[in-house]
């Protein structure tokens, strides 16, 4: 047999074109095969042993069977005739006939036996060869994905977003690790706006990464909406591990989202700029962690979210330079740490 997962994740960290390129020192999501058992042939005994012993199994039985049939009649002869009756050659005939079919049925059995025994075999090899052929091409499109999001230009990690996405949605053994590589790639040092001053190249450099980013928050928030908000064909992320650590958020919304389980990190991130909206937004379960994460020059809308189960901390977190609304929002259950949390500057919405 064939493992189910064949293949292991590895630590995050580097550029994401070193995936595709498959260097060492990336770090970067890799997908390695294990060894895989080589397929044994069915142990089948030869068809004229199997035949033998079924016979002589049979005959044992029907002796078997007639000894203890005369025992229990109190037979203790037989009773010679010197002609050969018409009856008695009628029920020979019959004795004669049952015993062919007898034989003739133990044939078939063995037969049909071995008939099944082999398509069942044929059945699985074609079904792990099935399966290998599809793992195989899963192995295919992560990499042509991961080469996606390293390349240079915005156009082609734009589509490699969402051909990662769409991998994630059709491979569930390694869902988590496509939904790693998306994360990765906004762990990924992000320059900072150049300022109006700056040529036009460089600001055009920016809006196309910064979409690229601002796809990867909507890709991710898509299908982590509940069942009568998520498209059809996206299949819903939840109960994965979401590791934003450290990342730089100048926009983007997390909206509706469902966080169910799982570790939601963002430990050490940036919210700056633009509304970051968290609106609605459920954490049920798991831990999410919002530690040392600075909300900065930016609006901040935590209205009507639900923090039930689970652990939530916002230790050490700063709320400043920004609007932040936490009105209706809802912590029941779990526990909620505001351990040192400092708001300054722009008004807040706490109730």
């Amino acid at each position: 047999m064939y493992s189910e997962i064949p293949y292991r994740r590895w630590a995050t960290a580097g550029k994401m074109r070193d995936v595709a390129k498959g260097g060492s020192g990336s770090g970067r999501p890799r997908l390695v095969p294990w060894r895989r058992p080589r397929q044994q042939e069915p142990k089948l005994t030869h068809i004229s042993i199997a035949l033998t012993a079924m016979l002589a199994l049979g005959f044992a039985i029907t002796a078997a069977v007639t000894l203890l049939g005369l025992h229990f009649l109190h037979v203790q002869h037989f009773q010679p005739e010197s002609q050969l009756s018409a009856a008695n050659l009628y029920n020979l005939l019959k004795i004669a006939f049952a015993v062919a079919a007898g034989i003739g049925g133990i044939v078939a059995l063995v037969t049909a036996y071995r008939r099944q025994r082999l398509a069942e075999f044929a059945d699985r090899r074609q079904e792990q060869a099935e399966r290998r052929e599809q793992t195989r091409l899963f192995n295919e499109r992560f990499t042509t994905a991961a080469g996606q999001l390293g390349h240079d230009n915005p156009a082609v990690r734009l589509a490699g977003v969402y051909a990662m996405a769409g991998l994630a949605d059709d491979w569930s053994q390694q869902r988590q690790t496509c939904v790693d590589v998306l994360c990765a790639y906004l762990r990924m040092p992000y320059q900072p706006d150049p300022g109006a001053d700056a040529p036009m190249a460089e600001r055009l450099a920016l809006r196309a990464g910064r979409e690229v980013r601002h796809t990867v928050i909507r890709v991710i928030t898509a299908h982590l909406q509940p069942d009568d908000r998520r498209a059809p064909t996206a299949a819903a992320w939840y109960g994965l591990d979401l590791d934003c650590t450290g990342v730089a958020f100048d926009g983007g919304g997390f909206r509706h989202a469902q966080f169910t389980g799982g570790m939601v990190d963002f430990d050490r991130a940036q919210f700056a700029g633009d509304l970051v909206d968290f609106h609605d937004a459920q954490f049920t379960g798991g831990q999410v962690d919002f530690s040392s994460t600075k909300f900065s020059g930016s609006q901040v809308d935590f209205s009507s979210t639900k923090f039930s189960g689970g652990h939530v901390n916002f230790t050490n977190a700063e709320f400043s330079a920004g609007q932040v609304g936490f009105s209706s929002a809802q912590f029941t259950g779990g526990q909620v740490r505001f351990e040192d949390t400092l708001f300054t500057g722009a008004p807040r919405r706490l109730q």
